[in-house]
């Protein structure tokens, strides 16, 4: 009598085990098998291993002049073929040099206005109104306080801790006084869950890392239970355990999209735009760069940098010598270490010529 055999893994299989050897991000895990998936269904449905670089560059070639998409997609589709051929195929890319990443753009943020933000918010009621309220508070990025815990919250002090945020980092942030309240309620209805799960024998909340190995138990304890969760249970997509997760993103971002357009709010805004709209408020009030770039979690006060870009047009900054011609002077006096020689032309001294004193000896 034959017996089964075990049915040898896909390549997606072996794609989403090296990936979660790795610990990486679930979402980076789905967008790594959508390209991955795509690049095959592209040739034929050929295996990876028999294409060469001809192929990976003809399919990263038509992304942006066939299907028109963004340097940042062509950039993730990128990522995910080269960990595709280096983690899964265990293959040495020699001309991966030649694979050139697409430079993104640099584009300013949307920053809304104090009074819109006022106004959107106060559109905005319930869970998703202290959540929304929480971003612009804190400048949290909108996973991060999906994913906050009981623990995480500090009354006391006036704390919230982000764990593993961007780049695997935790950070200490302000729990901005006006929230305490509603955040209380909504521990009291997160608590309400949690006893019901408990009642029920559903598993405890999705544990980091080795961490449900190590204390079996903790899952369940109130402390690591979420902040905001799910009303109803779901199935892990990496355990297959049916349990409660956080409240899902797309539904607070469709509110969020729904308050917008009840403002009338032209720009277009995201969740996202909260967290630019907080650091800009935050550097208006006179907190300075390393203080705002230690509150977002930037690995790189550049990229804290555009926010005073973005303070730096419009009535914070520069004039327009247009409006002297009605509004009186708009410019400032040149001081005299900024005006040319005398002695020299205009035209000389805007060229960065030597002075004539110097000329004589060249």
């Amino acid at each position: 009598m034959d017996s089964a055999r075990p049915s040898s893994p896909t390549l997606l299989d072996v794609l989403r085990r090296e990936i979660r050897d790795r610990h990486i991000s679930l979402r980076t895990e789905d967008t790594y098998v959508y390209w991955v998936r795509d690049f095959v269904r592209y040739h034929g449905r050929r295996h990876p291993r028999d294409m060469g670089p001809a192929d990976v560059e003809a399919y990263l070639s038509m992304l942006p002049n066939r299907r028109r998409v963004a340097a940042s997609t062509h950039n993730q589709a990128l990522s995910a073929l080269l960990f595709l051929y280096r983690a899964v195929l265990k293959v040495e890319l020699p001309w991966r040099q030649n694979l050139h990443r697409p430079k993104r753009p640099q584009r300013l943020p949307v920053v809304l206005p104090v009074e819109e933000v006022t106004a959107m918010l106060s559109r905005m009621a319930g869970e998703y109104g202290l959540l929304a309220r929480l971003l612009y508070g804190t400048g949290m990025r909108i996973n991060e306080a999906l994913r906050l815990r009981l623990k995480d919250v500090d009354f006391d002090r006036l704390t919230l801790v982000v764990r593993q945020g961007k780049g695997d980092k935790d950070r200490a942030l302000m729990l901005p006084q006006a929230l305490v309240a509603d955040l209380r309620a909504q521990l009291a209805y997160s608590r309400s869950l949690w006893l019901r799960d408990r009642t029920d024998k559903v598993a405890g909340a999705e544990l980091p890392l080795a961490l449900a190995r190590k204390y079996p138990r903790a899952s369940e304890s109130w402390a690591w239970h979420w902040v905001f969760p799910r009303a109803t249970l779901s199935v892990d997509p990496r355990g297959g355990v049916r349990r409660r997760h956080p409240l899902f993103d797309q539904t607070f971002q469709r509110g969020f999209k729904r308050a917008v357009l009840a403002t009338g709010i032209r720009e277009p805004a995201t969740p996202h735009t909260l967290r630019h709209a907080f650091a800009t408020h935050l550097l208006q009030a006179g907190y300075d760069i390393l203080t705002a770039q230690e509150l977002l979690g930037h690995p790189d006060v550049s990229t804290t940098m555009i926010h005073p870009h973005v303070l730096k047009v419009g009535g914070m900054g520069v004039r327009s010598p247009l409006d002297a011609l009605t509004n009186g002077p708009a410019l400032p006096p040149r001081s005299p270490e900024m005006m040319p020689p005398a002695s020299l032309p205009i035209a000389r001294w805007t060229c960065r010529e030597p002075p004539l004193k110097y000329a004589a000896h060249h």
